[in-house]
């Protein structure tokens, strides 16, 4: 390896592995996310932590499971004493730098879904959130005029451009900029002045916000202003560029709306293609059925065949959208004189259903919809295209980017250094542990869901807290996970097998730091 190089980390929200061109995509066209993929390295067995934003992006952060680093479900924050490998960067000499959403803390300033009720909890509540250490996310900052200067370091992060929600009314330092530039900005944010269209799909929303006001444009630009201005060569720079984009609302902006048709997407895995349904598949098919409604916006629901193509056209759109941004992106880094010393990576926090089984978003069923995310890394020392099928996770991150840099790992760091396999080589890890924690009782669970997940180059089996059925699934035979074999008497010894090394995962769970300073 050669001299210390820069990382512009590139991360979107909600994106599938398979929907990229370079990751097998019929339709979507994405050409500039495929030239970084065409100069390096692509993971075709990358999952994530866990299929959650919050838990997911702080294990990106800390290398550690969300049971250990404290994130478990959306609503909740990473503790600032967490440490980051941004952490390590920074103390090492690097400039670091987080542009577009972060979702380390809470953004909305919603109640939870389970009110705190227990003295205990309740104290604490009332700690973190008297705490601006951990609100500096929330609205209340972005509603004046001007821009809220965030307090930094933030979790390692000495730069940061805050984008917080989703779809075209985004908060944030994005918002206050966005007012700013926006003379008509309360007519743009009025839904009664939704342009005309005749989509009929769950969230769909043509918005009047201009292209160069949308938020993956601000994103972009502050990007591209972030490159222009690392003058210093000697000190080398982590930029972390959050898309808050394609999750839902699905509001592709300007010429993205119609940029693909519906008739183009065909719903590939119907409900009916899976053989026997697990409990929270059939009380969702159930709600369909009798016209139900979801609990949130973000819960898991079902819809129609039509809706889901309507819904695969306009998400296509948005990310050929973020495509196009990160192709000026590359177009800066290059024009500035970094691409030579630069690795560049691509993934997604988590993944959507889109249509498998006819369910939309995310939720207690961790199939690879929602776990298996797009992952490229792209490195100076070695800009040739190369695929891998090792199994690596988010949690490994951290531990390769420290090993590309030199640094040792903190104590309690999880995740294992994928270096060795940018070459192709298939070894990393036997299996990995995703884990999934609700904030809420639904999808006809009683109590929050507990779900933990084992995978492996074969087979996923998933446990669920308190039930006494569970999921199985031959990956090798049944790549789409349409038959259940947790009841299958010829699996008993798989299952046996799996059982055991998810026990081993479990108890190995608990952070490693700080060690003893004395013998007792």
């Amino acid at each position: 390896m050669g001299e210390r190089p820069n990382f512009l980390f590139l991360i979107t929200d909600q994106q599938r592995a398979d929907w990229l061109g370079c990751y097998g995509h019929p339709v979507l066209k994405t050409p500039h996310i495929d030239a970084i993929a065409d100069s390096g390295t692509v993971f075709d067995n990358f999952y994530v932590a866990s299929p959650v934003c919050m838990p997911n992006r702080a294990s990106l952060l800390t290398g550690r499971y969300p049971t250990v680093h404290g994130l478990r479900y959306n609503g909740c924050f990473l503790p600032r004493s967490a440490v980051t490998f941004v952490d390590l960067l920074a103390a090492s000499g690097y400039r670091t730098a987080s542009i577009g959403k972060s979702h380390l803390q809470p953004f909305t300033g919603r109640a939870p879904l389970m009110p705190v009720t227990d003295e205990g909890a309740s104290h604490g509540e009332a700690w973190w959130r008297s705490d601006d250490d951990y609100g500096q996310e929330e609205p209340d900052h972005y509603g004046s005029d001007g821009r809220y200067v965030f307090e930094t370091p933030y979790y390692g992060f000495q730069h940061v451009d805050m984008v917080t929600r989703h779809g075209d009314r985004c908060g944030g330092h994005y918002e206050q900029w966005f007012r700013e530039r926006a003379e008509n900005w309360r007519d743009l944010y009025d839904s009664a002045n939704e342009l005309p269209h005749n989509y009929s799909s769950p969230q769909a929303y043509r918005t009047p916000i201009p292209e160069a006001l949308y938020p993956t444009a601000y994103v972009r630009d502050r990007t591209i202003d972030y490159l222009t201005a690392q003058n210093d060569k000697d000190q080398p720079f982590f930029a972390f560029v959050s898309f808050p984009d394609p999750h839902h609302p699905f509001n592709p902006p300007g010429r993205y709306w119609d940029m693909y048709r519906p008739e183009d997407f065909q719903n590939r895995l119907p409900y009916q293609a899976h053989r026997n349904p697990t409990p929270p598949m059939r009380w969702l098919h159930e709600q369909w059925r009798i016209g139900g409604s979801q609990m949130t916006p973000e819960t898991a629901m079902m819809a129609s065949d039509e809706d889901i193509s309507q819904v695969m056209a306009l998400t296509a759109g948005m990310i050929t959208c973020i495509d196009d941004a990160v192709g000026d992106i590359m177009d800066c880094l290059k024009q500035q004189g970094l691409h030579d010393n630069t690795v560049v990576c691509f993934n997604s926090d988590h993944g959507d259903y889109l249509g498998d089984f006819n369910m939309l978003f995310k939720g207690v069923s961790p199939f690879a919809g929602i776990t298996r995310v797009p992952f490229i890394w792209s490195d100076p020392d070695s800009r040739r295209p190369t695929r891998t099928g090792a199994l690596a996770s988010t949690i490994d991150i951290s531990a390769s980017i420290l090993s590309r840099v030199g640094l040792e790992p903190y104590a309690g760091l999880a995740g294992k250094s994928f270096l060795g396999n940018l070459d192709g080589t298939a070894g990393l890890r036997d299996d990995l542990l995703i884990e999934y924690n609700d904030n809420g009782a639904r999808l006809g669970f009683e109590a929050p869901a507990r779900v933990r997940s084992l995978v492996d180059q074969r087979y996923r089996m998933t446990i669920y807290t308190g039930q006494d059925w569970g999921e199985l699934y031959d990956l090798e035979t049944d790549p789409d996970e349409t038959q259940n074999l947790w009841d299958s008497a010829a699996h008993d010894e798989v299952k046996a097998r799996m059982s055991l090394r998810l026990a081993h995962h479990l108890a190995g769970l608990m952070d490693e730091s700080p060690r003893a300073q004395r013998r007792a």
